[in-house]
């Protein structure tokens, strides 16, 4: 089941967004017992490097990360820590 979360972030991000670089981590291991943790879905940490950025505030980035992901936020994802950059930034 954790696979199939982090890849269908992947597909959502590689679909919305065409990173030239994109990790993505699970860590809700780390969570376990954490009270938004109950609910079943998981904490995820996401770095991704996309010319979408380039220009953008950083809360802009985060929003089109957040905006990627839609009902995932609400099914899948509890959490969602994002590192977003524009390949100039690297």
């Amino acid at each position: 089941m954790t696979q199939d979360r982090v890849e269908k972030i992947r597909q959502r991000l590689e679909t919305q967004l065409q990173p030239e670089l994109l990790e993505i981590e699970d860590e809700s291991r780390l969570h376990a017992g954490h009270a938004g943790a109950r609910d079943g879905r998981g904490h995820f940490r996401v770095m991704i490097v996309s010319p979408a950025f380039q220009g953008l505030s950083r809360i802009a980035r985060h929003r089109l990360v957040f905006d990627a992901m839609g009902e995932l936020m609400e099914t899948d994802i509890h959490a969602l820590a994002v590192q977003a950059f524009s390949p100039d930034e690297l």
